[in-house]
C-alpha cells in the first residue's frame, strides 16, 4: 500500500492536514508530490544535515541535560526531548531567533486545528490564527539572504505559498515524532537493564538501539490512505473511496520479518528494515535529522546523568493510536552530592 501511490494515494479532500497548512508533499501524489518534495530532499541529505545541525544538536543536548543535571531527578519528554526537537527544526527552519515558546504555541494550534478538522468539527480560530503567524514568520526567512536555513534553500522552486505549507508539515513532524522517537528510545532502554548495560558497554550500539525502540514502537503507528479504484488487498475488498489505514506498528512487529518481535534487542540484525519511517514515495524526508536528534539525545542523557534509571513510582508506558509516546517519562540518577 505504501508503495503504491496510484492506487492507494494521500490526495483526498478529507486529507485534514492539508485544510489546515494548505497541499504540501504530505498531501498530494504523483508530479505535484514530486514537485513539492523535490526541491527540500537534497537540504534534507545526511550529508547536509550532519554538515548543518550536528554541532547544534550536540550543543542543545548538552545544555538540557547539563540543566537538570543537579537535580537528580526529571521528567525526559518535556525537559530534554521536546525541547531539542523544537531547537533543531526552529534552526532547520530558519526560526533559530525565534522564542522556542512561541513556536511552541504555533506548533499546539496547528496540532488542535488539525485534531479539530479530523474529527469533523473544523478548523478552530486559534488553528488559524497560530498557521498565520507562522506563515508570516516563514515569509520572513524565505525572503532573508544567506546565510541561509534548509527551508530558503529549498524554497527557490516553489511559491512562498508552497513552501510555507510544506515548512508547517516539516515543522509538526519535526518536533511530534521526534520527541517520540527519543522518549521512546529511553524508555525502552531503561525497561530493560540487560540491554541497557550493552549500550553502555559498547556505545556503538546506540544507534541500533534507536533503530530497535522505532521498530518496537514507531513515533507514528498507522497513516491513512484512501483508495483511487476497487481493489482487493489479502482477503479484504476495498472501495473507490474507502480509507484504510496502515499499521506501522503491526508491520515491525511481524514475526515473519523479526523473530521473537515483542522483544526490545540492540542487538537484532536486521531492526533497520522496520517502517517507521514510512515506505515508498512518503519516506520521511527528515528521517536523516531525527536519527541524529536521537542518537545525540541518547548518548548525552548516558554520558552525563550517572546511574540514570526509571523512577518507579511513576510507571511510563507509551500511549496514543496515531503518534505514540510516554505521556510522562520520569527518571533518577545519582549526583555528585548524593
Amino acid at each position: 500500500m505504501l508503495r503504491d501511490a496510484r492506487t492507494f494515494t494521500v490526495d483526498d479532500p478529507r486529507f485534514s492536514t492539508a485544510k489546515v497548512v494548505g497541499p504540501s508533499m504530505l498531501s498530494l501524489d504523483g508530479a505535484q508530490h514530486a514537485r513539492h518534495r523535490g526541491p527540500f530532499t537534497r537540504p534534507f541529505r545526511a550529508e547536509e544535515i550532519h554538515a548543518r545541525l550536528e554541532a547544534l544538536t550536540r550543543a542543545e543536548a548538552d545544555r538540557l541535560v547539563s540543566a537538570i543535571q543537579p537535580s537528580g531527578a526529571a521528567e525526559l519528554r518535556r525537559a530534554v526531548a521536546g525541547p531539542l526537537a523544537v531547537t533543531v527544526m526552529a534552526e532547520a527552519l530558519g526560526l533559530g531567533q525565534a522564542d522556542p515558546a512561541q513556536i511552541l504555541a504555533w506548533y499546539d494550534g496547528i496540532v488542535a486545528a488539525v485534531q479539530s478538522e479530523a474529527a469533523g468539527t473544523g478548523v478552530t480560530a486559534a488553528g488559524s490564527t497560530a498557521f498565520a503567524e507562522l506563515a508570516a514568520s516563514l515569509r520572513h526567512v524565505i525572503a532573508a539572504p544567506p546565510p541561509s536555513s534548509l527551508l530558503a534553500d529549498a524554497a527557490g522552486a516553489l511559491t512562498a505559498d508552497e513552501a510555507i505549507s510544506n515548512a508547517g508539515v516539516l515543522l509538526f513532524g519535526g518536533i511530534e515524532t521526534t520527541e517520540g522517537m527519543i522518549a521512546n528510545a529511553m524508555l525502552h532502554l531503561l525497561s530493560n537493564p540487560g540491554e541497557l548495560e550493552l549500550v553502555r558497554a559498547d556505545r556503538g550500539l546506540i544507534s541500533a538501539a534507536v533503530e530497535e525502540s522505532l521498530r518496537l514502537e514507531p513515533a507514528a503507528a498507522v497513516v491513512d490512505r484512501y483508495a483511487t479504484g476497487d481493489t482487493e488487498l489479502g482477503r479484504a475488498r476495498i472501495r473507490t473511496g474507502d480509507q484504510v489505514t496502515v499499521s506501522i506498528a503491526g508491520a515491525n512487529r511481524d514475526p515473519g520479518v523479526f523473530a521473537d518481535p515483542d522483544t526490545f534487542d540492540v542487538r537484532r540484525a536486521n531492526s533497520a528494515k522496520h517502517l517507521a519511517f514510512a515506505h515508498g514515495p512518503h519516506f520521511c524526508l527528515g528521517a536523516h535529522l531525527a536519527r541524529l536528534e536521537a542518537r545525540i539525545a541518547v548518548a548525552t542523557l548516558l554520558d552525563l546523568l550517572p546511574g540514570l534509571r526509571l523512577d518507579e513510582r511513576f510507571p511510563a508506558v507509551p500511549r496514543g493510536l496515531v503518534f505514540r509516546k510516554p505521556t510522562d517519562l520520569r527518571v533518577r540518577w545519582s549526583t555528585a552530592i548524593s
